[in-house]
């Protein structure tokens, strides 16, 4: 069995003053996980287990400024960003993939465990009054169904546990492509330009009402209102510090799973909920350039009596987009 720790670790501070809120624990190359922002990168350390399991740390800010503790709890979306981050790293540590070659994204899951987010008081430092503290979570990870072509990872599986201090709060899965740039270039046929396609968005609408939502703040909200019920626009805003966070030529997965858990949430928008589970599955980039519609309609409860919504994203008359079926819990019981 290997056992290869790539941690990572502070220097000890001097004579500090026991009020003084800890250092963050330092984190991977942000350029492993694809993060032009140091402090949105949520990953402290890999280890490898066995030849195809990995082992990694991460950190949750409850602070966070996209995804902050809501109700007691962290926000999903948190754990979807660190899942995200770990195949990018382990694409580039573990199997030697160059930095520069796209991860594409063919499908998303997750399933929390009831209470597996709740952001319990864990400190053992004195802090700051005031200061936030970060949650420690480990996500063990194994890959499957590797596909190569010659000395090159083509498209990978892996599947996740997700435990806080030492107990298990969510499972996961993903499946991705790798694409050199030049093969990249071609499947984007002329939109593979960041800056190009950035500048070309389509203008941002209103945002539909913060709470209707779930959100904080409108910048967050991932919504517009059209002329239908259960029908919204995508707003896609190009400025935004976490979902793009750098130039990217088209909508972020991460924006989309956002948009459809605002979606479950707009739907039943007379109680918070949860999104307990998400089911995605990644058809065609939606363009910066064309507007992107967002429509729900309820589906048949799941066996533990949860409400389900489906999620299509659509742009033109082509195929969805992205579908995403989100499983929800009231807040209060997630």
């Amino acid at each position: 069995m290997f056992r290869t720790d790539h941690s990572t670790t502070m220097p000890d501070t001097v004579d500090a003053p026991m009020t003084a809120a800890p250092a963050a624990p330092a984190t991977v190359p942000k350029e492993y996980v694809h993060k032009r922002a140091a402090e949105e990168v949520l990953l402290t350390g890999w280890e490898q287990l066995a030849e195809d399991s990995y082992r990694i740390t991460a950190r949750w800010p409850r602070d966070h400024r996209a995804y902050g503790v809501r109700n007691g709890h962290h926000d999903p979306m948190l754990l979807v960003e660190t899942i995200r981050q770990t195949f990018p790293l382990l694409s580039h540590v573990a199997f030697d993939i160059p930095v520069g070659h796209q991860l594409i994204w063919d499908h998303f899951s997750y399933a929390l465990i009831p209470g597996g987010l709740w952001a319990g008081a864990r400190d053992t430092v004195p802090r700051q009054r005031g200061a936030a503290a970060d949650d420690e979570v480990r996500i063990d990870a194994v890959c499957q169904d590797v596909v190569r072509r010659g000395n090159r990872v083509a498209a990978l599986t892996l599947a996740y546990v997700v435990s806080r201090d030492g107990e298990p709060i969510a499972t996961a899965q993903t499946r991705f492509t790798v694409q050199t740039p030049a093969i990249y270039r071609r499947l984007r046929a002329g939109k593979g330009d960041p800056a190009a396609m950035m500048a070309a968005a389509v203008p941002l609408p209103a945002p539909i009402p913060v709470a209707r939502a779930g959100r904080a703040a409108p910048r967050e909200v991932a919504l517009s209102a059209t002329d239908r019920a259960r029908r919204w626009q995508l707003r896609v805003d190009t400025h935004h510090p976490v979902h793009f966070d750098h130039p990217v030529d088209h909508a972020p997965g991460s924006l989309l799973l956002d948009a459809a858990r605002q979606a479950a949430q707009a739907l039943h928008h007379q109680t918070p909920v949860m999104a307990v589970a998400m089911e995605c599955d990644f058809t065609r980039y939606v363009e910066l350039d064309e507007p992107c519609l967002v429509e729900v309609t309820q589906l048949p409860r799941d066996p533990a009596r949860r409400d389900r919504v489906g999620v299509v994203l659509q742009q033109g008359t082509g195929d969805p987009s992205c579908t995403i079926i989100v499983t929800v819990a009231p807040l209060t019981t997630a």
